[in-house]
């Protein structure tokens, strides 16, 4: 009786989300705090996750792996705003030259013209896309596609290892088409540091920026994740003005 009312409950979710012209969530990734992970307490959480401006059919899980078919451009969203955490997750792109990546401490608001939110844009380029987009017979830096880090939508950082205003890496990491590729992103008061498979090469600071929500890209081309894990740490001195608005 019991397992027959879950059902039900569950289909009148669905249901109600479908009746009021909303998709259901997304569920992909986990999450705990630092408290609970090093007393040891099994707290992972699932990870509810918002389609924003994507088609119905431009994300689904298959197991425990997320597939982005790269079209059309836009996001989805974590359910919930972060300010200080540790992210780790392996993506692998399935064309030459694809682009996509994960914005952190995002207001998950597109922008008309481009599709894409403001926040910190952590980015996830294939190696191909440097051949794929020469110009006047110059091939851009490999440092753009493995682990580039800027601020978009206003969004103000002070990079590491300036080109401009992003941060490139200074060692090339990343593994090309077909192959997983793992990032470990430490988030904190404003600063990013990111680790491309075991190793860091990039960093920003002093974002203007420091709570948000989370965002996957959808940018094109077709995009695998998984191993989505994020330890929520301690918050920090963080002023309204630092804070994303919160939607609905």
């Amino acid at each position: 009786m019991k397992i027959y009312i879950r059902f039900v409950l569950v289909v009148s979710v669905l249901v109600s989300c479908t009746t009021q012209g909303q998709e259901p969530p997304i569920i992909f990734g986990s999450e705990t705090t630092l408290e609970d992970l090093t007393s040891m307490s099994e707290s992972d959480k699932k990870i509810n996750w918002i389609n924003v401006n994507t088609d119905p059919d431009t994300w689904r899980t298959e197991k425990d792996m997320l597939i982005c078919k790269g079209m059309p451009i836009g996001v989805m969203r974590s359910e919930k705003q972060y300010e200080n955490f540790i992210l780790q997750v392996e993506w692998r792109h399935m064309e030459a030259g694809g682009n996509s990546g994960v914005f952190v401490w995002s207001d998950a608001k597109p922008d008309p013209k481009s599709a894409l939110p403001g926040g910190v844009e952590v980015q996830m380029l294939e190696l191909d896309w440097v051949k794929l987009n020469t110009r006047d017979g110059k091939v851009p830096p490999i440092a753009y596609v493995h682990g580039e880090l800027f601020g978009v939508g206003g969004v103000e950082t002070n990079p590491d290892n300036p080109r401009g205003t992003r941060s490139k890496s200074i060692e090339n990491r990343a593994l090309g088409k077909g192959k997983w590729n793992s990032y470990t992103v430490i988030c904190v008061d404003g600063t990013i540091k990111l680790s491309v498979n075991g190793k860091f090469v990039n960093g920003i600071s002093k974002s203007t920026i420091k709570k948000g929500y989370l965002c996957l890209e959808s940018e094109g081309a077709e995009i695998h994740f998984r191993n989505f894990k994020l330890i929520e740490l301690p918050a920090g001195v963080t002023s309204k003005e630092q804070v994303v608005k919160v939607l609905d």
